[in-house]
């Protein structure tokens, strides 16, 4: 696994071996930050279910100003730490260990505002569509934030975001929303 675009374009990362993690393949890595490039610079990104932390440091490549790296397995919160620390991104990085629900709550309580969300949760669930409801409700989703989902093929979304761009990889589609003003 590796960053394939930005200022670490070609970097190593490690994680792709995460029991519970399905890393996003790097054409889709590559589609998705395609498709954010005029998004990402300056802004401030929340990597929710971040896994290796992949899609945030790819973000963080790219120019984003903050992201913040959200999952509750352990043995992923000391893999995003080993690749934030060996690219020397601690600065631009906000580690959280924490159930995406108390996540949420941390961001309202601090009023932090996103302007990209990745989401890419366990698939076996099929919950993005609850998801995306709980950015809703704890006001995260403000106007113009892009919201990036990856989902399998068998889950359906019911959102009343704009959804800008959607595409199909084998099993997986990406999904790319706005929130209207």
């Amino acid at each position: 696994m590796r960053v394939i675009s930005g200022k670490y374009k070609g970097r190593f990362l490690d994680g792709h071996k995460i029991a519970g993690t399905r890393p996003t393949m790097d054409r889709v890595k590559e589609s998705m930050f395609a498709m954010l490039q005029n998004d990402i610079p300056g802004s401030c990104c929340l990597d929710l279910f971040s896994g290796s932390g992949n899609l945030g440091i790819e973000a963080i490549s790219n120019g984003a100003k903050k992201v913040y790296f959200v999952d509750f397995n352990q043995i992923c919160i000391q893999t995003i730490e080993k690749n934030l620390r060996t690219l020397q991104i601690t600065e631009e990085a906000v580690v959280l260990k924490k159930d995406y629900l108390e996540a949420l709550r941390y961001f309202k309580e601090r009023n932090i505002e996103f302007q990209v969300i990745f989401l890419d949760p366990p698939y076996k669930y099929h919950f993005m569509t609850q998801i995306l409801e709980e950015l809703d409700t704890y006001h995260l989703l403000k106007p113009g934030v892009k919201v990036v989902c990856e989902t399998d093929n068998e889950e359906k979304i019911e959102t009343s975001l704009k959804l800008l761009k959607e595409k199909r990889y084998g099993s997986k589609w990406l999904h790319i929303y706005e929130k209207e003003n």
